[in-house]
């Protein structure tokens, strides 16, 4: 339990550019899924899926960015515009979480949006227990449809983000958190 609370207590982001290869291997993979599949879900409705991007399907959703972005930005310059292209070839997998919430008889919205979200964590705990640096990031282009739509989304989906795995070059210092005395009251 130590092991696991140490885990959660100092876990930090990296960002895309320090992360490198191997990233998780087939194995891996699917045991990380799966961990990132066992979050609270009322109504056993599974309102999330998950799109893995990896190898060259990096580069193709990065062209598919990168034309969005200059039907966008006229003016773009090229550096920029290759800067669009490379957002997903950074780290050797991204892996957009998909949330599926919709109206329910009796599982409310929220709650779907919030099961998105705690398997969007399961997915960067799971990574990071596993021996791997991750990223949770949405970027502008995780709002444009016209992404989406080339991702393969309904128009009722949306994403929680994507999550890049990828093994830390180096892990930057941690950042100010909050004070427990700052963001708890007891009742």
């Amino acid at each position: 339990m130590t092991a696991t609370l140490d885990l959660l207590k100092t876990r930090r982001s990296v960002p895309p550019p320090l992360l490198d290869g191997p990233g998780p291997d087939r194995a891996e993979l699917e045991t990380i899924l799966t961990a990132a599949s066992r979050v609270p879900d009322h109504g056993k409705l599974a309102p999330w899926r998950f799109i893995v991007i990896a190898g060259e399907a990096r580069e193709r959703l990065g062209d598919v960015v990168a034309r969005t972005f200059a039907a966008d930005n006229t003016d773009a310059t090229p550096e920029r515009l290759a800067q669009e292209r490379g957002r997903l070839t950074h780290a050797p997998l991204a892996i957009a979480v998909v949330s599926r919430a919709g109206p329910h008889v009796k599982i409310p919205e929220w709650e779907q949006v919030l099961s998105a979200g705690a398997a969007t964590m399961n997915l960067v705990i799971a990574a990071n227990a596993a021996g791997f640096a991750t990223a949770w990031l949405t970027e502008w282009f995780a709002y444009d449809r016209r992404v989406l739509d080339a991702l393969g989304l309904s128009p009722t989906e949306k994403l929680a983000g994507f999550v890049h795995i990828g093994r830390a070059r180096e892990v930057p210092s941690d950042r100010p958190r909050p004070a427990l005395a700052d963001i708890v009251t007891y009742f």
